[in-house]
């Protein structure tokens, strides 16, 4: 009895053992993760990055006056620190994506080919590289110098900050080199990639549009670079509204588009449409007004930028952005459209004039929110609208109608705002600070990178929300 006793409780005890340990196991997630996979949700939070409606993550709809708050109007009068927005914004491009399309491109690289070919692999790698330099141009373009060369290195936890016109012009090259990889005869990622669905065309498009766009903000800085690069994007960029740079999002969390989120999820009524945008399209009787705004007693009425405004006194953000399953965007053709028509003013050759750039950027505007070709026709008929009687300069044109069809895309209309001086907005009365020309870096990198703060904080001439960056100095 006692052997069966003694046998009995080793028994128990082994079987105890053999579950404590099967305890130990992590039956729910993956002991590795596939490189696709890390490329789809490091897409998808660039999207959501650039599409976000919350003063935690993106107020450039704020900045550029498309929106303004009720209650609380911190961030429409530039108050960026309360919330660390800016600590928010470089977390999001060098943990969120940056660091995803690095490991996914590691990953990528040594998975065994199986069933797919050299070429797909070889244009994965040079999709995420196009994503990884769109990610560092908005840095750059954000913030000034800053993290580059030893950004991704774990083992360099302090890294140091690399002059922004030097890591611009990488960028560049970086970016012809994976435009020269893409083989458009092959696939890519499919259905893991949400914006184009693997099309190697449209990635091929998207990447020169994206030349397009770097070169000319370079081109106050350095003509002979930003000329070469725009001549030789020209012939492949977007084409028509198809190759927009979009991604539709889904009717159920938490897969919705984030102005959904939190706008209509949230149960919040946090912003009003902004009277500097609102009043310039009633003057010149806009037709995509009913995409933009509601109406308020009959009418468009914006709320003045900074002040507190009642939320029931004016137009509010349209019914079809606050859809869950409303496409986020981000490049499309209209921009590019703008973007030709300012490389003919400054003398490069890229085919058409800026009269007909002009128009088509207008027409895409228009049409991709829902017009028709009749209402951009009507449109440009106005002498106000019609490039050849508008008032000012090419810049201030450009700048005018690019900023009217950037609506929703605050980030893009802050870059061509910057550069072109156009529309000259003007900060509120009580705002924190000046209108801001670049974000500050983040309080972490001021407390735990110190030393490499300080100095590139010297390099770009302080860092204060009104220093202007090495692109930005005419």
């Amino acid at each position: 009895m006692k052997k069966i006793l003694i046998m009995l409780s080793f028994f128990v005890l082994f079987v105890s053992c053999e579950k404590l340990e099967d305890l130990n196991k992590n039956i729910k997630d993956p002991a590795s993760v596939p490189g696709e996979t890390l490329f789809t949700n490091a897409q998808r939070r660039v999207m959501n990055q650039m599409v976000s409606s919350n003063v935690n993550l993106n107020i450039f709809r704020l900045i550029t006056q498309y929106w303004t708050e009720t209650t609380y109007t911190d961030e429409s009068n530039y108050d960026l620190t309360t919330r660390t927005i800016p600590d928010n914004v470089w977390d999001l491009f060098y943990i969120n994506a940056l660091k995803n399309f690095d490991e996914s491109a590691k990953i990528i690289a040594i998975t065994p080919l199986g069933t797919s070919s050299q070429a797909t692999q070889s244009n994965k790698l040079a999709i995420i590289e196009i994503m990884e330099v769109y990610c560092y141009d908005a840095l750059v373009e954000t913030f000034g110098n800053v993290p580059y060369s030893e950004a991704l290195d774990i083992s360099k936890p302090l890294p140091k900050y690399d002059d922004g016109e030097t890591v611009f012009k990488a960028l560049l090259v970086r970016l012809d080199a994976a435009i020269g990889k893409l083989d458009q005869g092959s696939e890519s990622f499919g259905g893991a990639d949400n914006m184009y669905g693997g099309d190697v065309s449209l990635w091929a498009k998207f990447a020169n549009s994206l030349k397009l766009r770097m070169a000319l903000v370079l081109a106050d800085k350095d003509d002979a670079i930003a000329k070469a690069a725009v001549e030789a994007a020209a012939p492949n960029v977007f084409s028509s509204n198809a190759d927009n740079a979009k991604i539709v999002y889904l009717s159920a969390m938490p897969n919705t588009n984030p102005i959904y989120v939190d706008l209509i999820a949230s149960g919040r009524h946090d912003f009003v449409a902004a009277s500097t945008i609102v009043d310039k399209m009633n003057s010149l009787n806009d037709p995509r007004r009913p995409f933009f705004f509601t109406e308020k007693s009959g009418a468009y009425v914006g709320g003045i930028s900074g002040s507190s405004n009642d939320f029931l006194s004016y137009s509010h953000v349209a019914d079809l952005i606050q859809t869950p399953s409303f496409p986020g965007t981000l490049f499309d053709y209209a921009e590019v459209e703008f973007l030709l028509a300012e490389a003919v003013e400054r003398g490069y050759t890229v085919g058409g004039t800026a009269t007909g750039h002009y128009n088509n950027a207008i027409t895409a505007s228009i049409e991709d929110w829902g017009g028709t070709a009749f209402d951009a026709a009507g449109y440009l008929a106005n002498p106000d609208v019609a490039y050849a009687t508008a008032a000012g300069t090419w810049k201030e044109k450009i700048g005018i109608q690019s900023w009217i069809a950037y609506y929703n895309r605050g980030f893009e209309a802050w870059i061509q705002f910057r550069k072109l001086d156009y529309p000259q907005l003007i900060a509120p009365p009580d705002a924190l600070s000046p209108l801001p020309m670049r974000l500050t870096y983040p309080i972490e990198e001021q407390t735990l990178n110190g030393d490499n703060w300080k100095a590139a904080s010297a390099a770009i001439g302080g860092d204060a929300v009104d220093t202007k960056l090495f692109y930005d100095k005419f």
